[in-house]
């Protein structure tokens, strides 16, 4: 799927509870909400409950610098309570995986983000520095307010 011009974000945080538990919390695209920064604007467009599997196609909305888009992702591997891969088929980005990952570690468990994202028109000169300065600042930010509300989330104290 993904390109040479791909780029990548590794996050980690060790969460003290069971993989089970954590895997739950993740599994259930309503807690999406509770971890995304309110100025994403994130919101469900899918019908809820949704029930998690391979195949199934999740509708949201978010707004990138203020700008209201939509995004379809596709679970495109679901194995409880190790891992799920969504992948988006129409949304902001040329193209986005990212992959959730659990494993027991140390009497909790560690949460794995790998994210491959291509952005749009990047075959154009100067793809880069929007990448550099716009895309991945944002996504940086995003990822630091997710640290946080599932620290708030899990009772865990502030880093």
């Amino acid at each position: 799927m993904m390109n040479s011009k791909s780029k990548s974000i590794h996050e980690e945080q060790w969460v003290p509870l069971s993989q089970d538990k954590v895997f739950a919390f993740f599994s259930n695209a309503e807690n999406l909400e509770k971890v995304t920064p309110p100025w994403v604007g994130f919101r469900i467009l899918t019908s809820t409950p949704i029930v998690m599997a391979a195949g199934i196609m999740i509708d949201y909305e978010v707004r990138i610098h203020r700008l209201p888009m939509r995004w379809r992702s596709e679970i495109t591997e679901w194995v409880p309570p190790h891992h799920f891969v969504d992948v988006q088929r129409k949304g902001p980005y040329s193209e986005w995986k990212h992959r959730h990952s659990f494993r027991e570690l140390n009497g909790g468990t560690l949460v794995t983000d790998d994210v491959e994202y291509l952005v749009p028109l990047s075959w154009m000169p100067g793809a880069g520095l929007v990448e550099r300065f716009l895309v991945r600042p944002e996504l940086n930010r995003i990822f630091a307010h997710r640290r946080s509300a599932l620290r708030t989330h899990f009772g865990l104290p502030p880093e």
